[in-house]
């Protein structure tokens, strides 16, 4: 069940959606962190999201911040903290632009 936000955000520019679920080739910093070779932005915030949960990275005083460690940082952009609002910008710098 998808909100109904992201349902309107779908059916007014499917091609939005497309963007996040469409298999990239990733550089090889994400891909080390990701684990694979293709993956998509989806997918790779999911991995990410999941990273952080897993090791607690988030502040415990302030959960909309992450607290990185050093194999976040290095697809970070070697930021030491991050919002949340702010990641899913800083993955999207790892991922081709699409020719219009």
């Amino acid at each position: 069940m998808l909100p109904q936000r992201l349902k309107k955000a779908i059916t007014d520019n499917p091609k939005k959606l497309g963007n996040l679920i469409d298999l990239v080739n990733l550089p090889s910093t994400l891909r080390e962190f990701v684990g694979q070779s293709q993956i998509s932005r989806l997918g790779c915030f999911m991995r990410v999201w999941s990273y952080i949960k897993t090791n607690n990275l988030q502040d415990p005083k302030n959960k909309n911040v992450v607290i990185c460690d050093e194999k976040l940082k290095s697809i970070l952009l070697g930021k030491q903290r991050v919002e949340l609002v702010e990641l899913p910008s800083l993955i999207k710098l790892h991922f081709p632009k699409e020719p219009k």
